[in-house]
């Protein structure tokens, strides 16, 4: 084991393993919460693709502007306490869904995505780093899959949920029966539809106080690092991380990592309800299915039959294969969907809505492998390390709208995910030959 392995001292994993499993929950609910939300918004606020798809962007960029405060707030006050910290900056924001749904006002509603945004990153500043340290570097790719599991398995459930508690009886709210009402009619079935918010918030700012008090009141114990890595590249952590190329090519590999992801995830209910797709707001768990069934290749392959930069390598070929699939496959026929789930009675989706969700499977293992590959021997520098790599995270607040521009202005939202296909060869390029990489020179 690397002399840069930090642990909970006098501790075993499993404790730490169950508390950080829960908080990758909650990362899911109110991450993947996002993909039907979109929709909703969009028909309950009146808006266009491009203006939805600022839901992603209010989320996402709180990773770039709170990034670097929460690594100096987890310096100060400790992984536990920043943990607590985060769930009760989430809880404030889920909180202002409330008024935001009360009145249908889009940019409270933003305000409250941002806010959720902002305790994730120290979550997921604190959390991420943890479970890489807490045992071999080999293995933390098949940890971190763990965790993705439960992720993910939040990602599965909550449009399922969402859709039933929110979005059942839609029918009314399609454009073209709203044309048909008065403005004065069309104003309250809108203010209706979007009070439907405010009961499933009130119960998540709950959750979230319960699980700060809990982490605050439990045994959970802090990193001990036990090397010098600071020390070995300068006395400035912000100088000294950056003569890691590993982490720096690491921090551009999840952007585009985390862009594709959001685009898979969020954008499949536009997508979807574009096509006349029925049962749009449950599409993001199509792709959340296909995750975990790639997270459960990580949990039983690696490091025994997979090491983590196959799984990366892997990943990054499947992302081509499958956006390429997107693009040149056909929107009328359904028979990938039908050879996949023809025999379980699940709806099925046309070949192109496919190939997206099969997105899922291709994205899994990249979050995984990165992680572990990028904080390799930076020891001290781990929690500077982990706020950079956060901020790789905005890919998931650009992109979405780089392809919510090219769908809008183009008129083909099908061909626009054209854009995908360079980000997945930067991956490919990370796997091979850019994790290796030690100096600039």
């Amino acid at each position: 084991m690397d002399a840069s392995v930090a642990r909970p001292v006098n501790h075993s994993s499993v404790l730490p393993m169950t508390i950080i499993g829960v908080l990758f929950f909650i990362f899911g609910f109110v991450t993947w919460l996002n993909g039907s939300l979109i929709p909703f918004l969009k028909i309950v606020c009146e808006l266009n693709e491009f203006q939805a798809l600022l839901v992603t962007f209010a989320f996402y960029i709180a990773y770039v502007v709170m990034a670097l405060p929460m690594s100096f707030v987890l310096n100060k006050v400790g992984y536990k306490n920043g943990m607590v910290l985060g769930l009760l900056i989430m809880a404030v924001g889920a909180i202002l869904f409330i008024p935001a749904a009360q009145t249908s006002h889009y940019a409270l509603f933003l305000a409250g995505l941002f806010i959720l945004g902002t305790g994730l990153t120290i979550l997921q500043t604190a959390s991420n780093p943890y479970i890489v340290c807490i045992g071999p570097r080999e293995s933390a790719a098949m940890r971190i899959s763990i965790m993705g599991l439960v992720n993910k398995g939040a990602g599965f459930v909550v449009p399922l949920i969402f859709t039933a508690w929110v979005l059942t009886g839609m029918e009314q709210f399609s454009a073209e029966a709203l044309a048909l009402l008065t403005e004065a009619e069309r104003n309250t079935q809108l203010a209706a539809l979007s009070n439907r918010l405010v009961t499933p918030y009130i119960y998540m700012t709950v959750a979230l106080l319960i699980l700060a008090a809990f982490i605050k009141l439990s045994p959970l114990p802090e990193l001990d690092f036990n090397d010098s890595a600071t020390e070995k590249a300068g006395a400035d952590p912000w100088t000294a991380v950056f003569s890691h190329p590993q982490l720096v090519l690491g921090v551009v590999a999840l952007f585009v990592y985390v862009g594709v992801e959001v685009i898979a995830g969020d954008t499949i209910g536009l997508y979807g309800q574009g096509l006349g797709v029925a049962h749009f707001g449950a599409l993001t768990s199509y792709t959340m299915a296909f995750m975990v069934f790639g997270y459960l290749v990580g949990v039983f392959c690696i490091p025994k039959y997979l090491s983590q930069e196959r799984a990366l390598q892997g990943s990054a070929i499947f992302g081509l294969l499958f956006t390429l699939g997107i693009m040149f496959s056909s929107a009328d026929s359904s028979l990938l969907a039908d050879v996949l789930f023809g025999w379980s009675g699940i709806p099925v989706v046309p070949n192109t809505v496919m190939f997206l969700a099969l997105l899922g499977f291709a994205n899994a293992l990249v979050w995984p492998a990165v992680w572990p590959l990028s904080l390799q021997g930076l020891g001290k520098l781990t929690s500077t390390g982990s706020a950079l790599l956060i901020m790789g995270i905005a890919g998931g607040a650009i992109l979405p709208m780089v392809y919510g521009y090219l769908a809008h202005s183009s008129g083909n939202s099908q061909f626009a995910y054209w854009m995908m296909l360079p980000c997945y060869l930067y991956i490919l390029f990370y796997a091979f030959k850019g994790h290796k990489l030690r100096s600039w020179r």
